[in-house]
């Protein structure tokens, strides 16, 4: 049978077999996404950052990271598809795999670049009525969150050595606003390099360690919490502010029960 051309998020026109049984992931969130909408015997081969859902992405074949992969196990899989993230991958790994494979790829920002990417890649495969029901889902959970008395101006960090935080122009910076809350750093680029100094002067209300990509620790409060008196410092669970597949169903309450935490005096 011939080729069925497609696009993907980012625009390009990619052919792909009729029926598509091996998929690699390279993206955490959307293997955790491929498995929830039933595809979970499709998915031949995941990073080590795939990490749900726990039970079934053991027994399939790690490839590497998001970086940096082996090919020669890529090609022992021989995918029909490979899906990979304009932000998560590196530019050259794609183009390596894309010279003999298929790679769909996916490029969000916002809310709405989340539920386009759930539908398009759920539509490859037929599973547009599942793909509509997780949407709702998540669009349900998102409408009852209670917008707070006052949006506190948080500051999150992403990197250790050196500081690196969250901006504007980022998904993350989206959930923050969506939980509530007003990202304090604003810039072009996207995850600038932040001092302690920096820190300081902007006078944050809230500053958040989040568990990935750096996986910030209690241990690493004290040197935030000196630098900013006044702030409150924590920890928080990135997959709730990163990941834009089907976890999204449970950011809400996730963020709903860190407000709880916040308000405690």
């Amino acid at each position: 049978m011939n080729p069925t051309s497609i696009r993907d998020q980012m625009g390009r026109q990619i052919s792909v077999p009729p029926k598509i049984n091996r998929i690699v992931s390279l993206v955490p969130s959307q293997t955790e996404l491929l498995f929830d909408l039933g595809l979970g015997e499709q998915v031949v081969g995941i990073t080590r950052f795939c990490v749900h859902p726990i039970a079934l992405t053991k027994g399939k074949t790690v490839v590497g990271g998001t970086k940096r992969v082996r090919m020669d196990l890529i090609d022992s899989l021989n995918p029909d598809l490979i899906i990979g993230n304009k932000e998560e991958n590196n530019q050259d790994l794609i183009l390596q795999l894309e010279q003999r494979y298929p790679v769909w790829m996916s490029d969000v920002n916002t809310i709405e670049d989340a539920y386009e990417m759930i539908f398009n890649l759920a539509g490859l495969f037929g599973k547009f009525p599942t793909a509509k029901k997780m949407i709702t889902a998540i669009q349900s959970a998102f409408a009852s969150i209670k917008p707070p008395s006052e949006a506190l101006k948080v500051a999150y960090f992403i990197w250790k050595e050196p500081y690196m935080v969250a901006t504007s122009h980022t998904f993350i910076d989206e959930m923050i606003h969506l939980a509530g809350y007003e990202n304090i750093f604003q810039s072009k680029n996207r995850y600038p390099e932040v001092t302690l100094l920096e820190l300081s002067a902007a006078k944050p209300d809230l500053i958040f360690l989040s568990s990935e990509p750096y996986p910030f620790k209690a241990s690493h409060i004290a040197e935030f919490q000196k630098a900013c008196p006044e702030a409150r410092v924590l920890l928080v669970d990135g997959e709730f502010f990163s990941w834009y597949g089907s976890r999204l169903r449970f950011a809400p309450a996730y963020f709903s029960d860190l407000r709880s935490q916040i308000e405690v005096p």
